[in-house]
């Protein structure tokens, strides 16, 4: 089965982002669980939760199929000891939320050093910031997402992200989502066949398949190597449709929640049927 959506918006309340997902024909979907310009919200209501399971089944949506996301406010490598265990407390609140909801995964961006701390010691306290998350929460895994490496963020390479693995008590409970234009903006060609399989392969050799969760499918404004994050929608940026058409084909990742954060959300179902129409059955 090939699990191929988008990140839909969840105004109005989050049982509705279901149906908008529906509407698009997708089979899987990414929403943030809570306002992401906010750092607290209020708690969700018997009432939401209950809506937001049934719509799950009355759509058939299992928690497989979707990949929720975290604020942007979030950084679990904060050098300031304050904003970090600000930071803290907000993962652990989405944490709690998404196991509420029923939910199997949470995606986060792993954080940034601000020029005031070192890379490294920015990766040890991000991998501090999720064992203290788990240790705190049940069931949700933890899905780090890779960075352009625009401005201070860490976690553009792969060493970045298996050093924060390696550091994690839980390892059951620790994922990966990789962002095609991340990938590509932070210099892992996606352009030619070759160029897939030796970037997916490096993936393998670093980190290892088991940890893959999901696939943020994106194309690139900027060109490769850019160290910016400017997404663009399929076929329309520097990466191409040829690396779309090879993920969706890869075996490996039939089970995979891919999602679409392409910048026109008005011809995401043109990209999901077009994606679709690229799978080997």
């Amino acid at each position: 089965m090939k699990y191929i959506g988008a990140h839909i918006s969840s105004s109005g309340g989050i049982e509705k982002v279901i149906f908008r997902a529906f509407q698009i024909k997708a089979t899987a979907f990414s929403f943030f669980t809570r306002n992401q310009r906010q750092w607290f919200s209020p708690p969700l209501s018997e009432k939401k939760i209950n809506q937001f399971k049934r719509y799950c089944i009355k759509y058939q949506f299992t928690p497989q199929q979707i990949l929720p996301h975290s604020s942007y406010l979030i950084n679990l490598g904060h050098p300031n000891n304050v904003l970090l265990e600000k930071s803290r407390l907000s993962f652990i609140n989405e944490l709690i939320r998404c196991d509420q909801l029923g939910l199997k995964f949470l995606n986060f961006h792993p954080g940034s050093h601000l020029n005031i701390i070192t890379e490294i010691n920015c990766l040890k306290r991000i991998s501090e910031s999720i064992n203290i998350a788990l240790q705190k929460t049940k069931n949700v895994i933890a899905v780090i997402e890779n960075t352009a490496g625009q401005g201070t963020n860490v976690g553009y390479c792969f060493e970045h992200i298996s050093k924060i693995i390696k550091d994690i008590e839980d390892k059951s409970r620790i994922g990966v989502c990789l962002d095609t234009c991340h990938l590509f903006a932070s210099g892992y060609d996606l352009r030619t066949v070759k160029n897939c399989k030796n970037t997916f392969q490096k993936f393998y050799e670093f980190i290892g398949l088991e940890y893959l969760k999901g696939i943020h499918l994106n194309d690139s404004k900027k060109m490769f190597n850019s160290r910016i994050d400017r997404h663009e929608n399929l076929g329309l940026g520097n990466i191409g449709k040829l690396a779309f058409t090879w993920i969706v084909q890869n075996k490996d990742f039939y089970h995979l929640p891919m999602i679409l954060e392409t910048i026109n959300s008005k011809i995401w179902e043109q990209e999901i049927s077009w994606l679709r129409s690229q799978t080997i059955n």
